[in-house]
């Protein structure tokens, strides 16, 4: 696999001698800048450098864009799809599916995303802004596989239908195995010793985890599930509010070797500490990025001075 140091985003444009004018939107993808959370390390009592890598700042406002851009440039590349030909279908909770939105409104597909209904309805709304056909599904009748059944009646009723599946396409991971994995080994200067992700389709986790092992096999990857549905744990799914993590099922892409420990987080947790990183640290984020946050300082215990986490 070709190594690369990371999509160069915004950056690439600041350090061009020419214009500063990027192409398209998807030229915006990538680069997020590291920030230290010194404000909350301080009132814990945390000595250690907690470091939390900015994703809002990619164009629609997630990590999940860097997943979406490589889903589809992955099945453009292996010939499998066309702009104006091709229609993508995907089951989303929300940000995937609002990442694929605007690459596939800039690339020229059409788009239909299937999602729970009742939830994310904000999500819903950016989504038909964006052109997507959105199908809602109860997932009252046969859970998740009731969501998942629609979207293969979708390839059955139409023609020249792509699926894009981010938890079985290894495509997910890759996008952060060539990217953002890099991006963080070359802003920390290879000074990071824990790492700790979140994991809903277990990209981030899978990709950044792969890479950062790699470059160096001590580091520590510390996954983040919610408490009320700790299925890679080993428990029972069921019902939290943590939007955008914990499917209730592990992903087929989640390479849980490379897992070394799990933290649970609950939904209230969560969202305490996601008010706590806008309170305190000044910054606006989901509540997954809060149960990120509570998961470093749950961890805290058995960190010492000299290491970063991020």
């Amino acid at each position: 696999m070709e190594m690369q140091e990371g999509r160069k985003g915004v950056p690439s444009l600041l350090s061009s001698q020419g214009e500063c004018i990027a192409s398209n939107i998807t030229q915006l993808i990538g680069w997020t800048p590291l920030i230290e959370l010194k404000n909350i390390a301080k009132k814990d009592g945390i000595a250690a450098r907690l470091v939390g890598k900015i994703e809002p700042y990619q164009p629609l406002s997630s990590v999940k864009d860097r997943s979406a851009l490589r889903l589809i440039e992955d099945a453009e590349e292996r010939g499998l799809i066309s702009p104006g030909i091709t229609t993508l279908a995907g089951v989303t909770s929300g940000n995937l599916g609002i990442g694929v939105a605007f690459v596939a409104a800039q690339k020229g597909y059409k788009f239909i995303a299937v999602m729970p209904a009742k939830l994310s309805i904000d999500k819903q709304i950016l989504l038909r802004y964006l052109g997507v056909e959105v199908i809602l599904v109860d997932p009252a009748l046969n859970g998740f596989k009731g969501i998942l059944d629609r979207v293969e009646q979708l390839k059955k009723d139409m023609e020249n239908v792509f699926v894009i599946d981010q938890f079985t396409n290894p495509a997910n991971p890759d996008a952060h195995f060539r990217w953002t994995g890099p991006e963080i080994w070359k802003d920390t200067a290879g000074k990071v010793d824990i790492f700790v992700a979140a994991s809903g389709s277990g990209g981030t986790v899978t990709g950044v985890g792969r890479y950062l092992k790699m470059k160096n096999p001590s580091i520590k990857l510390i996954c983040v599930e919610p408490a009320e549905s700790a299925v890679i744990s080993g428990g029972e799914p069921a019902f939290h509010n943590i939007q955008g993590i914990g499917p209730g099922f592990i992903p087929e892409i989640l390479d849980r070797s490379q897992i070394d420990e799990i933290v649970t987080v609950t939904t209230q947790e969560a969202m305490d500490m996601a008010r706590r990183l806008a309170r305190e640290e000044g910054l606006l984020v989901g509540i997954s990025s809060g149960a990120n946050a509570a998961a470093i300082l749950k961890a805290s215990s058995s960190i010492i001075f000299s290491q970063t986490l991020l």
